[in-house]
């Protein structure tokens, strides 16, 4: 890793070097806070977490080669070096700090509401037809995530497309300081972590604590369709870059055509040319996804004909509107996290299916004083988008189904106390061949459980 000195390190987060000056010199070939995944040359971070405290595992991680470790308190005659800190977890953001500005790349960092890993995802796609990319893997985008992902870039990348996600004042503040993004994009800004933010007001002012710490050159990439983010005309004297589906200044997509599960059609208008590209997603969302993509990619100087191709590469996640099909069935798997804005979205996509349209719901976490009325905002839409079946899980969810319930006494509503009655009940209706089935709620519910359930 690109001068990752032992010397260097201790330097970065003010921490009291144990070990031989021979080590000092010596770099970290990673940086690890799994004790099994430490290896030979290895930087293990001890962190004392709520269950399990790693500082027992520092003799079994020097033992498995690890060059050094960084800890709260020194052991005991250790068998390598060590880097003492006050808080392990601030010295692993202040290390992928210093790291990242030893390489010579250019970072996206992507926030919003939503769309945050789809968007992702399809940036990476894209520019990943001309440059070599590193993206953030899996949910790796908060204050201990995203520095675990910076210590994956090595002097090959050429990019780094990051997710960023927080659900308090400051966060962004803090990753935008490690990430140093070169493009900022925020894909939308909606009714989540309310509890903590307030209103829409307030996770503007959240997520644009990303611009914090924009390059000097820096661009701003927005949603702007989204009115929040339409409000946003400069960043640091600089003209924010717009993307959406209305025809306006910057990068715009017409012509949409839905094509059920299999994904979505549009023209995408860039400048002086446009051309027609399949997103292989279903949803009018991941229109404005790959708008975003488009966008980056025209910033990189990518043509027409490689973002196309970057778009039409895409393909879906496990929890992110994934299509599983077993015995029959087809299971859509968007259950790795919900808000009032993507559950609306995806019963949306649900309503295209051809066969019996099933939706599972859950609770939706961290809205606020208002998460029962916005419940029952997303029962109102289920209701009239045209499924046949609405399953609700959960306390909350009780609101939002009762709610359907009382607007359509025509659509047929079951609410369940948990997965496993859930189940019983979706037994009991008849699942038979050819039906659609929806799983969506937010991560803490688990409802991974139940799609793994749904699809033995």
């Amino acid at each position: 890793m690109k001068n990752m000195t032992l010397a260097n390190i201790a330097a970065a987060c003010n921490g009291r070097y144990i070990g031989s000056e021979a080590d000092r010199e010596r770099e970290v070939s990673e940086v690890v806070i799994d004790s099994r995944a430490a290896k030979e040359g290895s930087l293990f971070v001890a962190i004392r977490g709520e269950r399990v405290d790693a500082h027992r595992f520092i003799p079994a991680v020097f033992a498995q080669g690890a060059l050094c470790v960084i800890c709260e308190e020194a052991p005991e005659s250790p068998a390598g070096a060590c880097i003492v800190v006050e808080s392990s977890l601030q010295a692993i953001k202040d290390i992928a700090e210093f790291y990242r500005k030893q390489l010579n790349l250019k970072v996206v960092g992507i926030t919003g509401s939503v769309g945050k890993t789809s968007t992702k995802e399809i940036i990476a796609s894209v520019l990943s037809e001309k440059y070599q990319v590193l993206k953030t893997q899996k949910n790796f985008n908060n204050e201990l995530g995203l520095p675990l992902t910076v210590f994956r870039l090595r002097e090959e990348h050429e990019i780094a497309v990051l997710e960023m996600g927080i659900n308090h004042f400051g966060e962004m503040h803090r990753l935008s300081k490690i990430a140093r993004p070169d493009v900022a994009v925020i894909t939308n800004i909606g009714e989540c972590h309310l509890e903590f933010l307030g209103d829409r007001d307030g996770v503007l002012r959240a997520k644009s604590e990303i611009f914090d710490f924009l390059t000097k050159d820096g661009t701003v990439i927005l949603n702007g369709d989204d009115d929040k983010l339409a409000s946003v005309k400069e960043v640091h004297g600089k003209k924010t870059v717009f993307y959406g589906c209305q025809e306006k200044d910057g990068i715009y997509a017409d012509q949409i055509e839905y094509l059920g599960l299999r994904g979505v059609k549009c023209c995408i208008h860039m400048e002086d040319e446009a051309f027609e590209v399949m997103i292989p997603i279903p949803g009018y969302h991941m229109v404005l996804n790959a708008l975003a993509a488009a966008t980056v990619g025209h910033a990189f100087g990518l043509t027409k004909e490689e973002i196309a191709r970057g778009i039409e590469k895409l393909e879906t996640l496990d929890g992110r509107m994934h299509l599983i099909e077993q015995n029959g069935l087809t299971v859509i798997d968007d259950c790795y996290n919900a808000n009032p804005v993507s559950m609306k979205s995806s019963l949306r996509v649900l309503s295209n299916a051809p066969g019996r349209k099933i939706a599972v719901l859950g609770d939706m976490g961290e809205l606020g004083e208002d998460e029962i009325a916005l419940h029952r905002e997303v029962g109102a839409f289920a209701a009239e988008v045209g499924i046949d079946l609405l399953l609700c899980v959960g306390t909350l969810s009780k609101e939002l189904v009762q709610e359907a319930a009382d607007r359509n006494p025509k659509l047929q509503t079951i609410w369940a106390v948990d997965t496993e009655e859930a189940l019983q009940k979706l037994q009991s209706f008849g699942l038979k061949e050819g039906d659609y089935i929806l799983v969506k709620a937010s991560h803490f519910m688990h409802f991974e459980k139940l799609v793994s359930d749904l699809t033995k």
